[in-house]
């Protein structure tokens, strides 16, 4: 780190208004890591692995992720160039409101707060199920009662305490501060990198044979044929749709670059790298990864008949059992890590909404622990959310529903602001800046997020309808009945002059070394 670079970052922030209260040591790599750690390939991508192979069989993969990698890094470019020009924590609520207006950056960090708290669900419910089925028998398990073909009093019961230890424990790495988190979202990163390479060889190694026909082969797997993962339906455009709920729902989470912009180094011109970086790196290994596990198959159709557990029967199949039970343990690391990164970017998200009175028991929210740096009261809300979150729906694939259209709401929310404003009210852009492309990059980022939307809320997801419906009428009803007058958004223009004395007090009081100047 340099003291120009801390310096610049610091005088950036101040002109917005806000103090220096989380400690800034990130850097390139780190930045990048966390939002690869959220992302995650050995998390989504073989947890909802089902969802693509369920749908239409191996052209999910083959040809159904590519397509869904190119709309997530056309929505990670258009993000970038918004962060690279406000580089603060919990980004997206700050470029809503300076882009749209106070009501738009309101409404965008409700959705991008459910969505943070639903993915925390989604992925160590599914860290939990993972486990079970990968390491239970070995454990000596009871897995039937554990895993019932419908969720028993039971299951739910023993999913839900068990989850709430995982979280838990994130929870408590995140309290002891930014520099613990970031070497470990730094390993994470590491072990994703690791283990999807040595399963891609593994699995094509062992393979009874290759058949890359399979990639680009349109097979009906609805109801029955795929385990029931999607209803029987004749309409192969349909459920080609629906299988794109994988990539889309793994390949989430990378605005974790901008939620810690408060705490990198040279953060306009790394949180951009952050975002893209790691959703083209997460998005090319996925794929390799993902398409030898269809390679691998024995019989495809056999395969897919075992619905959510079709990853497992593959890796039963093809892999001896030393080796496979090595790579589970690996792919069960970077899920909990995975967990752990995300309650890091949530509780941003939360900490820089509730500075600005957004939250109820907002000053509460927002305090920063002086020791570690933390905003400890809102990492620990996260915690709590998230479990509760399980108790309402426990089923994995309408929670990561939930979350996936969520939390691209509140990522195209802010890009359709963009576009209106570009070169209009928004004149000055960061280092990340795409030109005349940045217009053309919105629109299709905004075209993919309607497919996206409608195609999370088919059944068996109808649930998550449900859930999208009562968020909107609830964000109304709080916004047009109290929000609108007493809330008065992020600190612009004037504001930010009157917030000096704040400003150095609050700096202060968590040990920053002041800057020469805070105007």
């Amino acid at each position: 780190m340099t003291h120009d670079h801390h310096d610049q970052d610091k005088h950036l922030l101040h002109s917005m208004g806000y103090a220096q209260e989380l400690l800034r040591g990130m850097k390139t790599f780190q930045n990048f890591a966390i939002s690869f750690s959220i992302i995650c390939i050995l998390s989504g991508g073989i947890n909802s692995f089902s969802q693509g192979l369920g749908s239409v069989g191996g052209a999910a993969i083959g040809i159904g992720w590519p397509l869904a990698l190119l709309f997530s890094f056309l929505v990670a470019l258009a993000m970038g160039q918004i962060a690279s020009a406000f580089p603060t924590a919990g980004g997206l609520y700050h470029w809503g409101s300076i882009l749209g207006g106070r009501a738009l950056g309101w409404v965008t960090a409700w959705f991008n707060l459910v969505g943070l708290t639903t993915v925390l669900a989604a992925v160590n419910v599914g860290t939990y199920l993972f486990f079970v089925n990968a390491l239970g028998s070995t454990l000596g398990l009871d897995t039937d009662a554990l895993l019932p073909t419908e969720p028993t009093a039971y299951s739910i019961a023993v999913q839900t305490a068990c989850v709430a230890l995982i979280t838990f424990s994130q929870g408590l790495i995140n309290h002891f501060g930014i520099k613990l988190t970031s070497k470990l979202t730094d390993f994470s990163g590491y072990v994703i990198f690791f283990g999807s390479i040595v399963l891609t060889i593994a699995l094509l190694a062992f393979a009874p044979h290759i058949d890359l026909s399979r990639l680009v082969t349109f097979n009906n797997f609805s109801g029955d044929a795929g385990g029931g993962v999607w209803p029987q339906t004749q309409n192969l455009g349909y459920l080609f749709l629906l299988g794109l709920l994988l990539p889309a729902y793994t390949i989430t989470g990378f605005d974790a670059s901008a939620h810690t912009a408060e705490e990198t180094i040279n953060a306009a011109e790394t949180v951009p790298k952050g975002m893209t970086h790691s959703v083209l790196w997460s998005g090319v290994f996925g794929w390799v990864m993902l398409c030898a596990i269809v390679l691998a198959a024995p019989d495809l159709t056999e395969t897919a008949g075992k619905g959510g557990s079709s990853f497992f029967f593959i890796m039963d199949q093809v892999l001896p059992a030393p080796l496979k039970i090595a790579l589970f343990a690996i792919i069960f690391l970077g899920q909990y890590l995975c967990g752990l990164a995300t309650v890091t970017s949530a509780s941003r998200m939360v900490f820089a909404f509730a500075r600005d009175g957004g939250l109820p028991f907002s000053d509460k929210l927002r305090k920063i622990d002086p020791k570690y740096r933390t905003p400890v009261f809102a990492l620990w809300s996260v915690v709590a959310l998230s479990v509760l979150f399980t108790v309402y729906t426990p089923v994995y694939t309408t929670i990561a529903a939930v979350c996936t259209m969520f939390l691209y709401i509140s990522y195209l929310l802010p890009v359709a602001a963009g576009l209106i404003a570009y070169r209009r009210s928004w004149q000055k852009m960061g280092p990340f800046d795409l030109g005349r492309f940045f217009p053309v990059v919105a629109v299709l980022s905004l075209a993919g997020g309607c497919v996206l939307i409608y195609i999370g809320i088919q059944p068996p997801n109808d649930q998550a309808l449900n859930v999208t419906l009562i968020a909107l009428a609830i964000t109304a009803v709080v916004w047009f009945g109290l929000e609108r007058r007493r809330f008065q958004g992020p600190p612009i223009g004037k504001m930010s002059a009157e917030k000096i004395a704040e400003i150095a007090a609050r700096e202060k009081a968590v040990g920053e070394v002041a800057a020469q100047s805070v105007s």
